[in-house]
């Protein structure tokens, strides 16, 4: 595997926050199974939306008030009736299911990653 480098300006300029799960709901229109969730990014970023393909592991009860990782200045993406406004970060298992990225110890959401 050859990785591509980057540079201390370019990593900055991913904004990947923690926020907090507020709501999830199936997502039964979309492509793959997926969940519609809402993430509360703290004050300044407020909430955003997102689709995970995360059913595997989780269920939508499991999901409320988890803190996780999220690339939030990713433009909107339509994923079918759905907007999905940041990115829910996570890391594929063997078996193909996604293990979310989270905090080990609870912090203020909108916290950035450094």
């Amino acid at each position: 595997m050859s990785l591509q480098t980057i540079n201390w300006k370019q990593f900055e300029q991913v904004e990947l926050r923690v926020g907090t799960i507020k709501r999830a709901e199936e997502f039964p229109e979309a492509n793959k199974p997926a969940y519609k969730l809402w993430v509360y990014f703290g004050d300044d970023i407020g909430i955003k939306k997102s689709s995970a393909q995360i059913t595997d592991l989780y269920a939508t009860s499991d999901l409320i008030d988890k803190q996780v990782l999220g690339v939030v200045n990713f433009p909107p993406k339509q994923i079918g009736p759905f907007i999905s406004e940041c990115l829910i970060t996570g890391f594929h298992s063997d078996d193909g299911s996604v293990v979310l990225a989270v905090p080990d110890k609870t912090i203020p959401d909108g916290s950035k990653l450094s």
